[in-house]
């Protein structure tokens, strides 16, 4: 019998994974794919999220790959600066007062080296159903049942283990798709002035501006109900529109999708939990979905630890529901009150946040909800 049976090879999972294999616990990651997924996806690092990645003695590598973000701003569109926020004030909350900027997919390779050889990662191994009983947990997959102690769903929004064990999944659907696009241009030289990450308000086309190591992403809102090769057809033209570099941006990738806030009613259901994407889903304004996910594993994977070395149960329900408040109350409503603020034109909300980069105390009370520290009072 496996210990724990993790499922889902993406950032979660993996440091679920590692998390319990540093507390001796015997671990089997299953994967559907037949290797790491590529896609760039989240990109952002908060503070509390590389604390623990220190923890794990994962983060020299991910620093020596990521782009360090001291600042970020909030801009108006077509105009300039509104304010520009300094995670320095965070210095003494945190050992990493600052946001890197790094695709997940350079954190997952790094995630699976640093595996113990006694953790097993399964590729190509979809879940295909679970019976839980009084002992365990059974898991069926495409190469053959795996019998677990415990199973952590780590398997995304689509989560084959939420399915399964029939857990709802409520919320709601944004009313337009969030369309990404990726380029091969210096955005620094092309708006001078501009932060790594950027926030750009306008009633009519909101966007944001990333800075990656190998480039810079664009988000912009679309329709929800026009044909994906219209937009991506009208793309440059919208790209002109942010800088015009009198000639078209050299784009290297596009892609829509929709955008939805969801949770599920519980993060255990008897010796099944879940965590990150399986559990909850939000708006990637502010990073916070990824970096959320990392936390959920973290708690999660310690609770069931202690669990496993003989501790009540009890504490790892108040783990799972304090991580479900969390869902809720910090990282749902942050992400949707920042898509609510890009689309609007609130002159006092722009003075606010004026008056926040000139105040280093107000800064930090708002910079410590923004990454995501206040979250984790009374978990550390």
């Amino acid at each position: 019998m496996t210990a724990v049976v993790v499922v889902g090879a993406g950032p979660v999972g993996l440091t679920a994974a590692l998390t319990l294999a540093r507390r001796g616990v015997h671990v089997t990651v299953l994967e559907q794919g037949d290797k790491l997924a590529t896609e760039s996806r989240a990109s952002t690092f908060h503070p509390p999220t590389l604390e623990m990645l220190a923890d794990l003695g994962v983060l020299e590598p991910l620093l020596s790959q990521g782009i360090i973000a001291s600042t970020f701003q909030y801009r108006e569109r077509g105009g300039g600066e509104i304010a520009t926020l300094d995670l320095s004030v965070l210095a003494a909350d945190t050992a990493y007062p600052f946001r890197v900027q790094c695709e997940q997919s350079r954190l997952t390779p790094i995630l699976l080296s640093a595996l113990p050889a006694h953790v097993h990662v399964r590729f190509g191994s979809r879940v295909e159903g679970l019976y839980p009983n009084e002992d365990g947990v059974i898991v069926h997959t495409a190469r053959g049942p795996v019998v677990a102690d415990w199973v952590i769903g780590a398997d995304g929004a689509h989560s084959a283990v939420r399915r399964a064990l029939g857990a709802g999944f409520d919320g709601s659907t944004y009313p337009e798709r969030f369309l990404v696009a990726s380029v091969d241009e210096d955005l620094a030289a092309a708006l001078p002035g501009i932060a790594p990450i950027n926030y750009v308000f306008d009633p009519d086309e909101w966007l944001v501006l990333l800075r990656t190591p190998a480039h810079w992403r664009v988000l912009l809102p679309t329709p929800a109900d026009t044909p994906d090769d219209d937009e991506l057809a009208r793309l440059p033209d919208r790209l002109a529109a942010v800088a015009d570099l009198g000639r078209p941006w050299r784009l290297l990738h596009a892609s829509l999708y929709q955008v939805h806030q969801r949770i599920t009613e519980s993060f255990r259901v008897g010796r099944v939990l879940l965590a990150g994407d399986a559990a909850h889903v939000n708006n990637p304004l502010g990073g916070m979905g990824m970096n959320s996910g990392i936390h959920d594993a973290v708690h999660l994977a310690n609770a069931l630890a202690d669990v496993l070395d003989g501790g009540p149960e009890s504490e790892l329900d108040a783990i799972a529901a304090r991580r479900r408040t969390v869902a809720i109350e910090h990282v749902q409503r942050t992400s949707h009150d920042n898509w609510e603020r890009l689309r609007g034109h609130d002159a006092s909300y722009h003075n606010h946040l004026s008056d926040l980069a000139a105040d280093p105390a107000a800064a930090r009370t708002y910079l410590r909800r923004a990454c995501l520290l206040d979250s984790l009072e009374n978990q550390r």
